[in-house]
């Protein structure tokens, strides 16, 4: 069974070896991105933080986000687990650094400016490369539930546009 926090100490560790290289590869650690404090480890706890809406500027149905980590300087990554109802989407958009999505629960769609939407179950990881045009989201009869997982380059790790309308959004 994959726990929340267990996803968590994944993810973490696949953020390391992203960012850090092939050192990283030959020596994984697994720490928990947090605010700094005199240098020493920190864990947030499982609901520790408040959940929240996506809001309808950037999003299209119910969607539910809980961000577990967000790097502080000198780190770039952060992440959060985000969870579509059906037929929810995000609006297209770009990472400047790309971004990683791994499916936790249910089923889901993902597209990219001018190819096929294609269905994503849980286990599989999608790549966006860096200002590749996307979007992702619950299918039209089921909720899906991944970790989203970007950098930021100068403090910004997103750029929003414009909304999948339902005739683009298989229904």
């Amino acid at each position: 069974m994959i726990t929340r926090r267990r996803m968590l100490a994944a993810t973490v560790g696949l953020a390391a070896l992203a960012t850090a290289g092939a050192a990283a590869a030959a020596t994984p650690t697994l720490a928990v991105p947090t605010k700094p404090r005199n240098g020493t480890m920190e864990i947030k706890r499982s609901g520790s933080q408040p959940s929240r809406k996506g809001p309808a500027e950037y999003f299209t149905g119910s969607v539910r986000i809980d961000s577990p980590f967000q790097g502080s300087d000198p780190a770039r990554v952060g992440g959060a687990f985000v969870t579509f109802e059906p037929g929810a989407r995000t609006a297209w958009h770009t990472h400047p650094l790309g971004q990683t999505l791994i499916v936790t629960s249910g089923c889901g769609w993902v597209q990219r400016e001018g190819g096929p939407e294609e269905e994503i179950r849980p286990g599989d990881v999608v790549w966006f490369p860096p200002g590749e045009k996307h979007w992702h989201g619950g299918t039209a009869t089921a909720a899906m539930t991944h970790i989203a997982i970007a950098e930021a380059l100068a403090g910004k790790s997103v750029d929003w546009m414009e909304h999948v309308g339902d005739e683009q959004y298989r229904a």
